[in-house]
């Protein structure tokens, strides 16, 4: 699915996907941090797991060497260079099962822990810096994700993804009204659509999203 003209760039659905994700966190009640979040994680860890599409890219930005597809993490890539786009990226997860593994699990799990005493201060400070640091790169500059290499602007959108659908996540897991700022949720929605139609979902959701007919339980394009 293209971006229309005139649509927010993959930078700014960032920005304001991080932005409206830090406000999120500041509205967790102090006594919900250990309360049921999603699956099984806590509300800590699941702010944890959806802090991660910030930290990752840190990760990836401030390693001081990295090797994927002959490309260093930070350098310019070279005509060569292979690197994949977003949609690419959940595919090559889905294909390694990655979405539900236990080492994601953990790896929340342990960032919930990471947070430390005043998690909404940890996420504030971690998004500052994020975002400096992606305000200072150039799209394309290759980082290494855990997949594939990638240009920062492709990583992006994977970014805004997580942050989006766990900010829905949260929010269930809160009692609050699920909403998300419409460029980031448009970006999210075109992923997921192009990951519906690699599935063979196209005619389902489109009978679902005219209101002829429920999606069957358990879908999922992940």
């Amino acid at each position: 699915m293209t971006r229309s003209p005139g649509a927010p760039s993959p930078r700014q659905d960032f920005r304001d996907a991080a932005d409206a994700f830090v406000a999120l966190v500041r509205q967790v009640p102090d006594g919900a941090w250990g309360a049921p979040g999603l699956g099984v994680w806590t509300v800590r860890e699941l702010v944890g797991h959806t802090a991660r599409a910030l930290s990752t890219v840190e990760e990836y930005l401030t390693a001081p060497t990295g090797q994927r597809a002959g490309t260093a993490v930070g350098s310019t890539p070279d005509p060569g260079t292979a690197t994949v786009d977003a949609v690419t990226y959940f595919r090559l997860g889905r294909r390694a099962g990655l979405t539900n593994s236990d080492a994601v699990a953990e790896r929340g799990r342990a960032a919930g822990r990471d947070l430390g005493p005043r998690p909404e201060e940890a996420v504030e400070q971690l998004c500052e810096r994020v975002l400096r640091l992606v305000d200072g790169t150039a799209d394309d500059v290759v980082l290494t994700s855990r997949l594939s290499a990638m240009r920062l602007v492709d990583y992006l959108p994977t970014r805004t993804f997580e942050l989006i659908v766990h900010g829905l996540d949260l929010q269930v897991s809160l009692g609050l009204t699920p909403g998300a700022p419409p460029g980031p949720l448009a970006s999210t929605l075109r992923i997921a659509g192009d990951l519906a139609l690699d599935q063979g979902l196209g005619p389902r959701l489109l009978l679902a999203l005219t209101g002829r007919a429920p999606l069957p339980e358990g879908t999922c394009v992940l």
